[in-house]
């Protein structure tokens, strides 16, 4: 069973407006702050977070990144004194990645440059009726992905 041509072409603009949106994040957050769009992504989470603080099961299910690959970015960060990881007040088995004031600095000076490359490669191709349009259709797809692919604590519990 094959997908049928508009389907197929809205696939592939969707996979390749994302590989080249990410790649050119990727270079400018590299370039104004030595951070990795994953990095970045971590920062800026944990920025919006109550007191700047997310359990890391929590964070891997925000960034969409498995729970190995996000420690070590974690430590990274870390060692660069961007966020610290300190255990969960609620829960001993748990860890909480907390976003530091230089973390906070180091977000506020690469975000105006990251605001500029998602206006230029995205919402300036895309007037208001399409940004809407565009909001609803990936924001129905993600939920829908959501409810399908499990969360890191249920793949972890389905490991262990």
């Amino acid at each position: 069973m094959a997908l049928d041509e508009r389907r197929t072409q809205a696939y592939f603009a969707l996979m390749e407006a994302s590989g080249l949106l990410q790649m050119s994040m990727e270079e400018q957050l590299q370039r104004d702050g030595e951070l990795s769009y994953l990095q970045f992504f971590l920062l800026a989470r944990l920025a919006q977070a109550p007191d700047g603080r997310m359990r890391m099961t929590d964070l891997a299910d925000t960034v969409i990144h498995s729970r190995s690959g996000l420690s070590y970015q974690a430590g990274k960060l870390e060692t660069a004194g961007l966020l610290l990881r300190e255990p969960s007040p609620s829960d001993e088995r748990s860890v909480t990645a907390v976003i530091t004031d230089k973390g906070r600095k180091l977000l506020d000076r690469v975000l105006p440059g990251h605001v500029a490359v998602v206006e230029r490669g995205m919402f300036e191709a895309l007037d208001d009726q399409q940004t809407d349009a565009l909001a609803d259709a990936l924001g129905a797809v993600r939920d829908r992905l959501r409810s399908l692919v499990p969360s890191a604590a249920e793949r972890r519990r389905k490991r262990g």
